[in-house]
C-alpha cells in the first residue's frame, strides 16, 4: 500500500510507534512492513506513474493485491478493462473506477506466525492455574487484513463491479445505505475490502491491522495515546465483522485499525443483502467517570 503524505518523519515516528517495522528510509520514502511481510510505502514525493490523488491531503495512491499463482495473475489481469502497465518489479498497475491506484503481484504463502493465544480463565473452563498474566509488551501487528475506501454515491454500482467481476472479489454482506464488505478468495476474513459510499466522496477511510487478541487492542492503543496520538473511536466490537477495535487518526490520512477476533467465513457465508444498517457496534465503552485534567 503506497500512501502520499506530507510531513514525512510524523509518518514515520506514527508507524514506529504503531509497532510496524522499519524496511528502508530515504529522504523523502520510507517502507515499513507487518510482520507477514506487507509492505507500507510512504512517500513524500511520490512517483510519477502513480495516478492522480482522489482526494487533497495525505491520502492512499495505490493498494497492490497479492496473487498465488502466475496463471491466475496473467488471467486476473487480462479481465481488467482499462489501461495499465508492469513494473520493473512484474507488478501490474491500473486504476479503479474512483480513481485509485490497484496493483496484482504474484506472492508466495506468507505464513502467519504461531502465537499461541493468551489463556483465559472462566468457572467451569480454566487454562492457566498459578500462572498471572502481564502486560502483552510492544504490540506487533500481524498483516493488514483489511481496508475501507470511501466513495462517491453516484456510480458506487460501476465501483464495487470493478472488483467483483473483474478482480472476482467476494461480496460478504452488501448494506444498502453504507456500502458493500468484500474478501478475496483464499482469505477467510469476513471482510478483506470495504467501499463505502455513505461519505459521498472519494478518499481513505481507515486500514485495519490484526493484532493477536483483545488485550492487544486495547495495549496498543492505550501506547498510541501515550506517545501522543489522538483515538479516533472508542473502544468496540463491530456488529459487521464482529472484531474488536480501537481507531487511531494517522497522519497519512484517514484512520488505522487495531483488529482482533475477526469473524471467519466459507463459501457457504454467500451474500448477506441489508436493507437498512446494521447498528455499527455490539458494543462501544461506555464510562460514568469523568476526567480532570
Amino acid at each position: 500500500m503506497t500512501y502520499t503524505v506530507g510531513d514525512l518523519d510524523t509518518n514515520v515516528r506514527f508507524f514506529d510507534d504503531f509497532g510496524l517495522t522499519p524496511v528502508s528510509r530515504e529522504a523523502d520514502r520510507a517502507v515499513f512492513a507487518t510482520r507477514i511481510g506487507q509492505t507500507l510505502v510512504l512517500d513524500a514525493s511520490p512517483a510519477p506513474d502513480l495516478p492522480p490523488a482522489v482526494e487533497s491531503g495525505p491520502t492512499i495512491r495505490e493498494i497492490v493485491w497479492g496473487v498465488d499463482t502466475t496463471s491466475e495473475l496473467h488471467r486476473l489481469v487480462s479481465r481488467v478493462d482499462r489501461p495499465g502497465h508492469v513494473s520493473e518489479d512484474g507488478v501490474f498497475h491500473t486504476v479503479d473506477e474512483t480513481g485509485f491506484g490497484v496493483g496484482l503481484t504474484l506472492v508466495g504463502d506468507p505464513g502467519l506466525p504461531h502465537d499461541k493465544p493468551r489463556k483465559a480463565n472462566k468457572s467451569g473452563h480454566i487454562t492457566r492455574v498459578n500462572e498471572a498474566l502481564t502486560t502483552v509488551g510492544r504490540v506487533r501487528p500481524i498483516r493488514i487484513c483489511h481496508v475501507a475506501l470511501n466513495i462517491p454515491k453516484d456510480g458506487r454500482e460501476e465501483a464495487v463491479a470493478f472488483y467483483t467481476d473483474r478482480l472476482e472479489f467476494i461480496p460478504t454482506d452488501v448494506v444498502k445505505p453504507m456500502g458493500v464488505f468484500m474478501r478475496v478468495e483464499g482469505d477467510a476474513d469476513q471482510h478483506n475490502f470495504l467501499l463505502c459510499h455513505r461519505p459521498d466522496r472519494a478518499g481513505v477511510n481507515h486500514v485495519s491491522y490484526e493484532v493477536n487478541g483483545f488485550d492487544d487492542v486495547i495495549e496498543g492503543g492505550n501506547h498510541m495515546i501515550a506517545q501522543g496520538w489522538q483515538e479516533a473511536r472508542k473502544l468496540g466490537r463491530h456488529t459487521v465483522g464482529s472484531n474488536v477495535f480501537r481507531f487511531v487518526h494517522a497522519p497519512c490520512g484517514g484512520r488505522v485499525e487495531l483488529a482482533a477476533d475477526m469473524d471467519r467465513v466459507d463459501d457457504s457465508y454467500g451474500t448477506r443483502v441489508h436493507e437498512t444498517a446494521p447498528p455499527h457496534t455490539i458494543w462501544t465503552l461506555r464510562s460514568s467517570r469523568e476526567t480532570t485534567s
